[in-house]
């Protein structure tokens, strides 16, 4: 119970609980009303860092949500071209990440992470198509033990100003494992073959939780 009223906080959240909590005492001190708001945006800015243990299905058959979010895309897409993969096709899920969702991403399967590829971008709205051509992104391609290739792209949104990487190329993941977070409103994009998919638009989706796709 006290976990899912004082969940534990990513690391990266701890420099801006100082900063949010800093700027409180000072409005406090201004005015108590905008000492309350200060309070608020302290307590929101907690919660957004929120890093809850999830627990994954562990079976190859499925691949997981990468991303806690609304699923905005389901559709037949070229994989990356930043990837060398423009020419083969590849079945998207899009899933969008408000400033109230947990922004922890995780892999949707097992395996290696045989490729992480940076790019520096503009930061337009996450939810419109070409953010994923255009925005801040990083991408994943991860090998599963049929040596099929799962992509995860973490794209960087309208007010997210950074991406954070927590693997490394070659690292061994189980299902669910944490790959990575993004500041402030975002999305990701999971790209993969040889799966069914099991959402829809408009569903939620939890992070290394909900079941994205079946193996056919």
């Amino acid at each position: 119970m006290i976990d899912k009223v004082f969940p534990k906080i990513h690391s990266e959240g701890y420099k801006f609980l100082v900063i949010f909590s800093f700027i409180t005492i000072i409005l406090y001190l201004l005015s108590t009303f905008l000492g309350l708001i200060g309070l608020v945006l302290t307590v929101w800015c907690y919660y957004f860092f929120r890093d809850p243990e999830r627990i994954s299905i562990n079976d190859d058959n499925y691949l997981v949500s990468p991303a806690d979010g609304l699923i905005i895309k389901v559709e037949e897409s070229s994989g990356p071209k930043e990837l060398n993969l423009s020419e083969k096709k590849f079945t998207k899920v899009s899933i969008f990440m408000n400033v109230f969702d947990c922004h922890v991403n995780r892999t949707p399967c097992a395996g290696k992470v045989s490729q992480i590829l940076y790019k520096p971008g503009k930061f337009v709205n996450a939810s419109l198509d070409k953010a994923s051509e255009d925005n801040e992104r990083n991408y994943y391609k991860i090998t599963n033990k049929n040596g099929e290739d799962i992509i995860v792209v973490q794209i960087a949104g309208l007010i997210a100003r950074r991406i954070v990487c927590e693997t490394l190329e070659n690292d061994d993941l189980n299902q669910g494992d944490r790959i990575g977070m993004i500041r402030f409103g975002s999305r990701a994009d999971l790209y993969f073959e040889n799966y069914k998919p099991l959402v829809k638009l408009e569903q939620r989706a939890v992070a290394g939780e909900t079941l994205i796709a079946r193996k056919v």
